[in-house]
């Protein structure tokens, strides 16, 4: 007599009965391309395109298509949409998901391509390749690609104040070097451009062989030491700004205030630490590091192995900052445990190796602050601000 076992049939990780529309937008300021995957059209992949930033007719191409379907199959399904994240921002995304319609931004770095030397890119082929990855996505397959956290428009908009203060910081380094530039050209060093008394310093300045700065230079410098103030101005006013947010945000988030009461971090770096990684939720330790781009890059390959350094893959002006504070750490804070594995690992490596052993403080660094900002773990011999008084 035999026995029949009834098993339990539990549901696949990963899923096949997608019923939907999948579309992937490919984005010009010319031209948009829809590139579509439909329910009962088979494998065949349908495309079509709407002038650049034409919302209205990207809206009737996606009602079209539903209509078709429901034509064809007697069954209306809703649509799925997947685009890249890049220089048109949310805005289009935003707009999907106000009208009722599933979208996704990916990162395309995280989209496998082709590694033949010479491999064939055309718009047609990228949308093609953003809908496998989004039926892979949809399906449940791991590491298929990086889906993008997008954040809110206030979130956004709030991150424009250090950003912004960088970008003017980097146009005032160029405006004093072009200034000492053309000094210098006359024999003329020691001047600093930051200084309250540039104006005057100016008027008394002589050349290399004791004549008084021409004319037309002059001139040209007096023009720079315009910019240069205008920029000095806007800087101030875009720090007031950012001092009304951070305490706006402490309001609602104890984050920035735990942070400032850590010895050597500002309001420049508790800022940026908050608006650009911290207030984001993190799962581990791994996904803060990499979020930042500092998550080691290993390569192996059969009796090879070795490391390729950082994957930069991550927060360009979160790596830059974290990098200064790394330095910026080691001084204001030499007794933590932190400081004291960076001076052993120097010391056992010669001396040698600062810049690398700096970024791997940097990531250290970054994934203590997460640690001691959500979970209140607290940094090993890490000093406060009040301690120090």
């Amino acid at each position: 007599m035999s026995i029949i076992v009834n098993k339990t049939v539990e549901p696949a990780t990963i899923r096949t009965d997608l019923g939907a529309i999948f579309v992937s937008l490919e984005l010009s300021r010319s031209l948009w391309l829809i590139t579509s995957l439909s329910p009962g059209a088979g494998e065949k992949m349908s495309k079509h395109s709407v002038l650049g930033g034409d919302l209205t007719g990207l809206f009737e191409r996606l009602k079209g298509l539903q209509e078709k379907v429901q034509t064809r199959t007697g069954q209306k399904y809703p649509v799925v949409v997947i685009q890249e994240a890049g220089l048109d921002g949310f805005w289009i995304h935003r707009a999907l998901l106000t009208e009722g319609i599933e979208s996704h931004v990916v990162d395309p770095a995280s989209i496998a391509t082709s590694r033949r030397r010479r491999r064939a890119k055309t718009d047609k082929i990228d949308g093609e390749a953003l809908v496998r990855a989004l039926l892979a996505y949809k399906r449940g397959e791991p590491r298929v690609c990086a889906m993008v956290r997008v954040p809110t428009p206030e979130e956004e908009d709030r991150r424009r104040l250090s950003r912004e203060r960088k970008a003017l910081t980097n146009e005032r380094v160029r405006h004093v070097n072009r200034i000492k530039g053309l000094l210098f050209g006359q024999g003329v060093s020691g001047y600093e451009p930051l200084r309250r008394d540039r104006r005057q310093r100016l008027e008394e300045l002589r050349t290399g062989d004791n004549r008084i700065l021409p004319a037309h230079l002059k001139a040209q410098i007096g023009r720079e030491l315009d910019r240069l103030e205008l920029l000095l101005d806007q800087i101030k006013k875009v720090e007031g700004e950012r001092a009304e947010v951070v305490a706006s945000i402490q309001t609602i988030s104890p984050v920035p205030g735990l942070l400032l009461g850590l010895k050597g971090i500002g309001e420049e770096f508790a800022s940026i630490l908050w608006l650009e990684c911290l207030y984001r939720h993190f799962d581990n330790r791994r996904q803060v590091a990499a979020y930042a781009g500092l998550a080691p890059t290993p390569w192996q390959s059969g009796s090879t192995d070795h490391e390729q350094g950082v994957s930069k893959s991550g927060n360009p002006r979160l790596r830059t900052m974290l990098i200064q504070l790394a330095w910026l750490w080691l001084r204001h804070q030499p007794d933590s445990a932190l400081a004291q594995w960076f001076r052993e690992r120097i010391k056992a490596n010669g001396g040698r190796l600062k810049k690398t052993t700096i970024v791997a403080l940097a990531r250290k660094l970054l994934v203590a602050l997460w640690k001691y900002v959500t979970a209140g773990v607290v940094i090993e011999g890490a000093v406060t601000n009040t301690a120090s008084r």
